[in-house]
């Protein structure tokens, strides 16, 4: 009976990525190791573990829509879930390493990408939480199937760095929003009636009477 293990050994973001994406580079051992495994269906639900990590002044005030106010993060810092993926592990005995994509978004409604863009630097604690179903073959050759054990997990401290400079990559100098339809229309509307040439105008003219009210 297959017992699999995980680590994250590494990560990278590829330049030329359809969309925004991370390859955590992960390695799958199997006890005992002369058994052949045949392909892994693989699960995974990926957490931030935001309590394992200090902030800056910075930083706090920039999560402060996720977590409130810094004197309440004792009961506010949670940890909080980022993403799922899933990737098929090929053949091996013994153990494989192999690419494992992570889909990025950069749209800041989204809680994932609204903390990663408040951090100023460091690190970001994972925990991989893994499931799925394995198959492979038993002592008299029959292909048999067994799932992932319920406490598979990892964990794994993403720098910073490498998720800024994926975003910069895909979306220079640029941030990117998400508005309701009826709010956009009413952008939509204003930039027209103005004759502006681009959002950031449009923008730029609302925003003083925004800060004076």
């Amino acid at each position: 009976m297959p017992d699999l293990t995980f680590q994250i050994r590494g990560v990278t973001a590829p330049p030329h990525a359809a969309a925004p994406l991370l390859l955590f580079r992960l390695q799958v051992h199997n006890t005992p190791e002369a058994e052949s495994i045949h392909t892994v269906i693989l699960q995974c639900q990926i957490q931030i573990e935001s309590v394992k990590r200090q902030y800056t002044p910075t930083e706090k005030e920039n999560l402060r829509d996720l977590f409130g106010e810094p004197e309440r993060w004792g009961q506010t810092l949670r940890k909080q879930l980022w993403t799922h993926t899933q990737v098929n592990v090929p053949a091996f005995q013994g153990s494989v390493t192999l690419d494992m994509p992570v889909a990025c978004t950069y749209d800041l409604n989204v809680v994932g990408a609204k903390y990663f863009y408040g951090l100023e630097d460091g690190e970001i604690p994972l925990l991989f939480l893994f499931s799925g179903t394995i198959f492979y073959k038993a002592a008299d050759g029959r292909l048999q199937v067994a799932q992932v054990s319920w406490n598979s997990e990892a964990s794994f401290r993403l720098p910073l760095t490498v998720w800024q400079e994926m975003i910069e990559n895909y979306y220079p100098n640029t941030a990117w929003l998400s508005l309701h339809r009826d709010v956009f229309d009413r952008l939509y509307r204003y930039k027209q009636r103005l004759g502006l040439t681009s959002w950031e105008h449009a923008i730029e003219r609302l925003l003083p009477g925004e800060l004076e009210a």
